[in-house]
């Protein structure tokens, strides 16, 4: 049995070492983490899955960043402990994170991953949204929470002010 849980401050440590086994070394120099550096994640937004035992099985976090004069979330990263993959977690974290966002009044989010996989989630290329170099433009995606979020909203990808 897994339980999604808000994610709180005493998550912290495990939930970076999830990330730093399951990501390769160096995850910390990808334009993504300086949009994040210094900024929380969105409160209530960022969940960890923990098994019966009380040990993580997965964590997906979200971050504020804004295109232009539009506030979106930026999804990343997510995980799950390789003793969990293939069970679909990842899926479920992505799923009740974006439900999670959709209610808490987030109209759009983004991140950059693979369209194959995010795809299924109902994310798709974004035209005219940059993230800092060296990103794939390929590879940066978003969905609307609400219908027509992303319609007008183009630009550089910047950090949301502290």
């Amino acid at each position: 049995m897994i339980e999604l849980l808000a994610e709180v401050p005493d998550d912290r440590w495990e939930v970076e070492a999830l990330f730093d086994l399951c990501f390769a070394p160096g995850r910390e120099a990808l334009s993504s983490y300086r949009l994040r550096d210094d900024i929380a994640p969105v409160s209530g937004l960022s969940l960890v899955a923990r098994d019966s035992d009380g040990i993580l099985a997965g964590a997906i976090r979200f971050w504020p960043v804004q295109i232009g004069g539009a506030t979106a979330l930026l999804l990343g990263p997510v995980a799950v402990h390789p003793t969990h993959q293939g069970e679909g977690l990842g899926g479920v974290l992505i799923r009740d994170g974006l439900d999670a966002a959709r209610s808490s009044g987030w109209a759009r989010v983004m991140l950059v991953g693979d369209a194959p996989y995010y795809g299924r989630f109902g994310f798709e290329r974004l035209d005219g949204v940059h993230m800092p170099p060296p990103t794939n433009p390929e590879r940066v995606l978003g969905q609307a929470l609400v219908e027509a979020a992303w319609d007008g909203v183009e630009g550089d990808v910047t950090r949301c002010p502290s």
